[in-house]
């Protein structure tokens, strides 16, 4: 199913915005960017990069990258744009003043959505001539990962408006939650707040350093909230009697003064020195985009393995995953690679020279095509079946060293086949940068196994082969597919 979004304007190109930019840059969307800041264009070129790795970490096959332009005004940014997402900064006098701008300038259908974590959208809608299309919009960061988008309506906002937010949300794969009635802070950012007053008084009375507070949420309550949240995992704690049993054993504790949820301790500047000293020592010598990309590679292992239990933000993931496929699909023949498998050398893989060994190359390779094998139907009881893909030829090209850590991305390009072989070639990877390390050319022959002898394969594969090259078959194959090795002659 195509987006329902081709084009869309961003008012606000920072940490948030620069976010909502990446999210909808790689998921086809074109972006028309203002932002007064000189540094914009480099912040969110930087934010974009973090963006693309992390989809490839993903495994995400992604349409052709939206286009990216910067507009020195709002007019001249949401001019045709379907969605407005504004992302200034937390202050209600300049957004409704921003708001009220873009509400004259956005073309009569666009919907405008604001990023504002707190504020009330009746209050943002008040110099607006057309209040009905505002939706607050509030995401998580990093918000081209997280999938949580929290859509609230004002007084003014139409049922339509709502709804159409939901739609355009949900097609850039996040999970829109409506937030039925007005509410300071909404519902994510009022159990959040709850959370940060009681970890500043941990501080603050010298129970806690700042990371021994995040150490028992990553350690701990964070896993499984990952998973459930906070009811269904009290829930599974009040055992066969659920629930009921739960609030009956533990209900009284909210009686004890163990926390100081109604008290918030003075952010004196003795205090917030030792926040920011301890955070600092918390930080060690990582930079910002360090810190980043570790958060970033974090999130999608936690994404990637929740998509393999096709359970909360791992279902939304998979759901995008097969939106986007349907997306390209019916744009048409697409030039991409399929992503079959990624790797990470462990020093054992390592030789005498500090580079991964040449069989670790093949190996690599050889996982990445059991996964293209599987895709094309061949399982336990395929082969019980006596039939199987043998691998008859293989040619692999070094590219550059590989050290111990690296992280392997490999994705595939179908070149050809007929009733009994399948052609295709594996493009290695380094999953930071995208720079190739090494290629491998394979043929696959389908067998009789309990004869020895070629086959032609079944309907049902060939079928899914002709899918998989119609999807990812390079315009033009690779100048270094189907030759052969140069053949020396002469002595040393």
């Amino acid at each position: 199913m195509p987006l329902p979004l081709k084009r869309a304007a961003a008012i606000g190109g920072g940490v948030i915005g620069g976010g909502w930019i990446a999210r909808l840059i790689l998921n086809g969307v074109d972006v028309a960017v203002h932002d007064p800041n000189p540094e914009a264009p480099r912040q969110v070129g930087e934010m974009l990069a973090n963006a693309a790795r992390a989809y490839a970490r993903l495994g995400l096959t992604l349409p052709a990258r939206g286009r990216l332009s910067f507009h020195a005004s709002i007019a001249e940014a949401v001019a045709g744009s379907e969605l407005v997402q504004e992302s200034a900064p937390e202050q209600e006098d300049l957004k409704v003043r921003l708001l009220a701008e873009i509400d004259r300038h956005a073309p009569a259908d666009a919907i405008i959505g604001s990023s504002t974590s707190g504020l009330l959208p009746t209050r943002l809608q008040v110099g607006m001539a057309h209040p009905e299309r505002l939706v607050v919009a509030h995401p998580f960061n990093p918000v081209y990962l997280l999938p949580l988008v929290e859509i609230v309506g004002g007084e003014k906002t139409s049922a339509e408006a709502i709804a159409r937010a939901k739609a355009i949300y949900a097609s850039l794969g996040m999970k829109p939650l409506h937030v039925r009635k007005e509410i300071d802070a909404f519902i994510a950012d009022r159990i959040l707040e709850a959370y940060w007053r009681e970890a500043l008084w941990l501080v603050a009375d010298g129970i806690a350093t700042v990371e021994e507070v995040d150490d028992a949420i990553r350690y701990g309550a964070g896993l499984r909230w990952a998973a459930m949240g906070t009811f269904q995992v009290y829930r599974i704690a009040g055992g066969e009697a659920g629930m009921r049993h739960f609030i009956s054993q533990f209900g009284p504790a909210l009686q004890w003064p163990w926390t100081k949820l109604t008290d918030v301790p003075e952010l004196t500047d003795g205090l917030i020195d030792e926040i920011t000293a301890q955070s600092d020592a918390q930080a060690g010598a990582l930079g910002i985009r360090d810190l980043e990309r570790k958060r970033d590679d974090c999130l999608t292992a936690i994404l990637t393995a929740l998509e393999g239990e096709d359970w909360g933000a791992g279902a939304v993931l998979a759901a995008q995953r097969v939106r986007l496929a349907e997306t390209i699909a019916a744009a048409g023949p697409a030039a991409r690679p399929l992503p079959l498998h990624t790797a990470t050398v462990p020093p054992e893989w390592v030789d005498y020279n500090g580079h991964m060994t040449e069989h670790r190359y093949l190996e690599v390779f050889a996982d990445a095509s059991d996964a293209l094998i599987a895709k094309l139907g061949v399982d336990a009881a395929y082969l019980a079946g006596g039939r199987s893909l043998y691998t008859v030829e293989t040619r692999i090209r070094y590219l550059r060293e590989v050290k111990a850590g690296a992280r392997l991305a490999v994705s595939t390009w179908l070149l050809g086949h007929d009733d009994k072989r399948v052609s295709y070639v594996h493009e290695m990877s380094d999953a930071d940068t995208g720079e190739a390390v090494a290629t491998g050319e394979h043929m696959l022959l389908h067998v009789d196994t309990a004869g020895s002898r070629a086959t032609p394969m079944p309907a049902e594969m060939v079928a899914r082969i002709v899918a998989l090259v119609a999807a990812h078959r390079p315009a033009t194959p690779p100048r270094y597919a189907g030759r052969g090795m140069r053949q020396l002659t002469g002595s040393l």
